[in-house]
Formats: structure tokens, C-alpha cells, sequence
């Protein structure tokens, strides 16, 4: 498939010139860069966010591109590159915002800086606004329609822009310029392009919404939206099906909840309420608790991703299926209907072409328009398991403090090797002190995964002490080299053969072994009998390439080592993406044959 491919609306920003303002089938969208020699990968995109009257494509570099024309115009267009260290964009119908990886947002709109009559407006950092300066440095930005959300690295939540449907959860205030609090302890926040309700997570996994609430959007009950058009506080969701709340998306009149329960199968279920035109459910009336989309995830399929616009959702699962339901006047649902589909169903379009890497296709609805695009992980699968490593903090063993005194936990294997020596445990110390905790933990993930993207400037500061010209996979090829006991601390007894393995490594690449380690008694934890039905031969295949994503030169790939491996990716729960074990196997076979 094309890396992106658009349907919908072409207008409010016009994205594709000579062409109609509805496009009813996915046409390629293409960028023409000003450097048509500039790396392939920095070209690559990493996110879209659209909205109504902008959309803003982030590169993989950290630089992003805004398209937008004058309001409601289909001239003057505009493509405004913006220079920042961005990880993340968002759009909503009248605000845009930008998160850079140092933690500050800045934004514009009609309610952000309605002040500066120019247009384009200009981008001004809303976080410094922050009452209080300690807590200034974010985590996440969320758009709503004319409302913007901030998440704080103290898991506080701000809210700045438009209030007169109570979207900030204030009683007081019609718009604020500055953001308010709305709520502390809080762990996600959610809302939506086109949405004037929000919903805020705490740590509990209790959920509250306030905002406007007319179709029963927010899932209070009935009697709840008959009392109230809108919430004017943050008010607690009642009767949330049970499970883990994975993510929530809004449009304008409905929401959409992601549970994930794993006593049930799918793992994975959607809910909906609010709008019974758009909400999924195929009901006449409109649903005020978050009720189940019956039959739209089969029993084989995972859910990849899902977005929402002002009246329409797309739902991309691994199966390689694109289900709609919502409007689709503008064609921004690309199904056969024109109106309102209020059932799921999927579309087929010659020009959807899935490759096997489903898992990195992404969504992204504007009010009237979708996106449909390839985003590779920047990370290889061993770099990402060793970040997952140090997030889950499964047998640290050695601690650093922050600036402000949070400690952080880290692995002495891990620092041993990627460290130039030692003695430099002393430098990082001293560097993590003067650091905040946001900054650490990215000063980690670099020294863990050697990945400088994370953020530059202060991978700059740790280049010195770690080993920054070696490759990952060569940092993990001189582990599995070393024939220390004391590293390798855990035996896996085979046909005649003892394997011995750090369980650091075993834990990151292995959801077996991680089960394992987590839940055996101290007598038994340093040692296990594999039952598998791999031969020696097939076990050290896997054995080095859990070590260095290659495989080892020299050896010779059957037929019969094939077979035995493709069961034993499954039988060791690899985690394993890019590269493939399976595809590297059948790759080598090829070549020698």
C-alpha cells in the first residue's frame, strides 16, 4: 500500500490541488520536499493529526509540515514547516498543538491566542503559562475541538481554550487563556478533533467526563442526560464494563472505549454510546451508557488502531480489516452509503493494500476527512524490548536520583556493557542529579537502546560516557560472548546440553521465561528443563538471534530447521518485529539455495 493514502473532505486545508472537494475512493498523497536529497528515513512520516480547519504531518526527524488555507476558503494554502524537537502534534476544529520531547507544548487557535488577529496565528508555549512552574514540564496533549488538554509529568491535568459547554469541567469560566487544573492523580486524558467533552483516567482506573453531554456522549445514564445538557464538573462514569480501559476516542456527539479483558475472548472489545446515528450500535434511540458494538471484532483479530471524527470511526484490526460506521457525506467513511451507516461494516478498496507489517498502519480522522498510513517503529525490535526493559523495572538492582529526589531504577548488566567503563557510573550519576525525571528517564532509554532520536540534546551530554559508535546488536553480541557465571545466572537444560543465559535477557526477548521469573519459588528459579521439541542445532539459532536479531554465520538452514522454529517462536512467546526471525530464516534459505 501507498504510505498514505487520504479520502474525504479536500478542503479546510485544500491537501490535494485539481482534485474534487469530496473524494470518495483513497488517493495517494504526496509531499514534495524542498531537500529531494534529504534521508529516506527522515522522510518517513511518524504521525498525522487533522482536524477541521488544519492538518499536520510529524516526520520521523522530529520536524512536522502544517497544511491550512485561509477559513473557508479553498485558496491561499499554506504548508508551514515547523523546526522543533516534536514527538508528538494533535488538531482539533479551531486549536493545534505541538509537544516537544523536552516537554513543552505550544499551540494556537481561536481560543488560545484570540488576541492575534494575524493568520496564520503563531505558535505561543502554553505550558509556561502553568500557575505552578514546577510542574511545567508535560507528558501528553490532547485537542478538542476548541479546547486543548494537558497531562503533567505529576500526572496533573490542565485544560485551556474554550468552556462554554463546561469542556474544562468549570462552572466559572466561558474561555480561559491560561490552563486552569482541572484534576490531579490523573493517568490518561481523552477527547477528540471535533469533540466538546473530555474524559480524564486516574491512577484507580476510575474515569470521570464533564463537558456536553446532549446525546448521552459522555455514558452517564439517561437520567443523568435529561438533567443535565451539560456537565459542568468533572462527574465519575458509573456501570463501566469490566476490563482494563486500553483508550477512548470522541467525535462530536458520540465516544468510543476500548476494554481489554482477559477472561473474555476477544481479549479486546469496543464500546459506544451517545449518537444513534454514528454511535455503531444500530439502535433508533441514542445510547447514554457505554454499551458493546456486538460482532465487530472476531475471536482471531486484534485491534491495530481506531480514530474518530466529528461523525465518523474507523477501525483498523490485524486481520487486515477496515471497518466504518458514522457519516460518510464528504466520503470521509469510504462506504458505499452517503448518509449515516449505523452498523459496522467493511470496506474494500483495491487501493488498500496491506503488507505483512498490518501492526504499523495507522488512522487518523479529521471532522470530514481520513488518513490511512505506514509508520514503521523507528526502533529495531531489540531496541524497543530494551526500552520495555527499563520501563518495567523487573530486577533492578542498582538506583539514581533525580533532581528533585525521585529515584530511578535501572539494570548493572545493561549499564555495564553500554558504558565505556565503570567509572562512569560516577559521571551518570552526577548528570541524572541535575536532571528531571522526564529527562532521565529519556537519558536511559538512549544508554539502554542507543537510539539518539529520543532526544538529541541530551544524548549529547551522555555521548561521552557511553559506548556510542557500537552498534546495539554488538553491545548484546559481547554479553553473549562472556562466560561469566555471575551474568549468566540461569541454566535451561536441554537434550545433553546446559545453556546458560542472563535472565535479563531471557526476560526482555521471552514473554515465557518473563512469566516464569515473575511467579517461581527462589529453588527453582535458576535453573529449567525446556521441553520443547527444537533439536540443539534449531535452540542455538534462536539463542543467538535472541541476543543480536541476526543469525549466526555459518549455518547451514533446512527445510526441517524452518519448521522447528516457526513452532518454537510461538512455543518461547518471542517478541519479535522488525526483524523477523521467521522472515530472516526463510531469507538465508533462499540465498543458499
Amino acid at each position: 500500500m501507498n504510505d498514505i493514502l487520504f479520502f474525504g473532505w479536500n478542503k479546510h486545508p485544500v491537501l490535494i490541488e485539481n482534485e474534487p472537494e469530496k473524494i470518495r475512493k483513497p488517493i495517494q498523497f504526496k509531499f514534495e520536499f524542498e531537500n529531494e536529497n534529504e534521508n529516506e528515513n527522515e522522510k518517513q512520516i511518524e504521525q498525522i493529526s487533522t482536524g477541521y480547519f488544519g492538518t499536520i504531518f510529524l516526520f520521523k526527524n522530529g520536524k512536522a509540515i502544517e497544511y491550512l488555507n485561509e477559513k473557508y476558503s479553498r485558496k491561499n494554502i499554506q504548508k508551514i514547516q515547523i523546526e522543533e524537537n516534536i514527538q508528538k502534534v494533535t488538531v482539533g476544529s479551531e486549536n493545534e498543538a505541538i509537544l516537544t520531547i523536552e516537554g513543552n507544548v505550544f499551540a494556537k487557535g481561536e481560543y488560545i491566542n484570540p488576541k492575534i488577529p494575524n493568520y496564520p496565528k503563531q505558535f505561543i508555549n502554553i505550558s509556561s503559562l502553568i500557575k505552578n512552574k514546577k510542574d511545567r514540564i508535560i507528558q501528553d496533549v490532547v485537542s478538542g475541538a476548541n479546547s486543548i488538554y494537558l497531562l503533567t509529568l505529576k500526572h496533573n491535568a490542565y485544560g485551556i481554550g474554550a468552556n462554554h459547554l463546561s469542556q474544562l469541567g468549570s462552572k466559572k469560566l466561558i474561555e480561559t487563556q491560561k490552563p486552569i487544573l482541572m484534576m490531579k492523580n490523573v493517568s490518561k486524558i481523552f477527547s477528540g478533533n471535533s469533540s466538546y467533552h473530555a474524559f480524564l483516567l486516574n491512577s484507580k482506573q476510575e474515569l470521570f467526563g464533564c463537558g456536553w453531554n446532549y446525546s448521552g456522549q459522555l455514558g452517564l445514564n439517561e437520567s443523568k442526560r435529561k438533567e443535565e445538557k451539560k456537565i459542568q464538573k468533572l462527574t465519575k462514569i458509573q456501570n463501566i464494563p469490566k476490563g482494563k480501559i486500553i483508550d477512548i476516542k470522541c467525535g462530536k456527539s458520540h465516544s468510543i472505549m476500548l476494554i481489554e479483558n482477559q477472561n473474555e475472548n476477544p481479549k479486546r472489545k469496543f464500546y459506544s454510546c451517545g449518537s444513534w446515528e454514528v454511535n455503531g450500535l444500530d439502535k433508533d434511540l441514542d445510547t447514554y451508557e457505554f454499551t458493546e458494538i456486538k460482532s465487530l471484532v472476531k475471536n482471531d483479530d486484534n485491534i491495530i488502531d481506531f480514530s474518530i471524527g466529528y461523525n465518523h470511526t474507523l477501525i483498523l484490526t490485524s486481520n487486515s480489516k477496515l471497518i466504518v460506521f458514522g457519516n460518510n457525506f464528504y466520503g470521509q467513511s469510504g462506504s458505499i452509503y452517503t448518509g449515516d451507516q449505523t452498523f459496522p461494516i467493511q470496506i474494500k478498496f483495491p487501493e488498500i493494500r496491506f503488507n505483512e507489517d498490518i501492526s504499523n498502519y495507522h488512522i487518523s480522522c479529521g471532522s470530514y476527512k481520513s488518513f490511512l498510513y505506514y509508520s514503521p517503529s523507528p526502533f529495531s525490535n531489540l531496541e524497543e524490548d530494551l526500552i520495555k526493559l527499563f520501563r518495567r523495572k523487573e530486577f533492578c538492582d542498582i538506583s539514581f536520583k533525580t533532581e528533585n529526589g525521585e529515584i530511578i531504577k535501572a539494570h548493572k548488566l545493561i549499564l555495564k556493557y553500554r558504558l565505556k567503563d565503570e567509572n562512569e557510573i560516577e559521571k551518570l550519576q552526577e548528570i541524572i542529579s541535575k536532571k528531571s525525571i522526564k529527562e532521565s528517564n529519556q537519558i536511559f532509554e538512549m544508554i539502554y537502546s542507543n537510539n539518539p532520536k529520543i532526544n538529541p540534546k541530551l544524548y549529547s551530554e551522555i555521548k561521552e560516557i557511553i559506548n556510542s559508535n557500537e552498534k546495539i546488536e554488538e553491545t548484546m553480541k559481547r554479553i553473549y560472548l562472556n562466560e561469566n557465571e555471575n551474568e549468566k545466572d540461569f541454566i535451561i537444560e536441554r537434550k545433553e546440553k546446559q545453556y546458560k543465559f542472563p535472565k535479563l535477557i531471557l526476560i526482555m526477548r521471552s514473554e515465557l521465561y518473563l512469566g516464569m521469573f515473575l511467579s517461581v519459588t527462589e529453588d527453582t528459579s535458576n535453573k529449567v528443563t525446556d521441553y520443547s521439541e527444537l533439536n540443539n542445532k534449531s535452540f542455538e539459532i534462536f539463542e543467538y538471534w535472541i541476543y543480536s536479531n541476526q543469525i549466526k554465520d555459518g549455518i547451514q538452514i533446512t527445510q526441517e530447521i524452518i519448521n522447528e522454529i516457526k513452532i518454537g517462536i510461538d512455543y518461547f512467546q518471542l517478541n519479535q518485529t522488525n526483524p523477523n526471525l521467521f522472515d530472516l530464516l526463510i531469507n538465508k534459505f533462499n540465498n543458499q539455495n
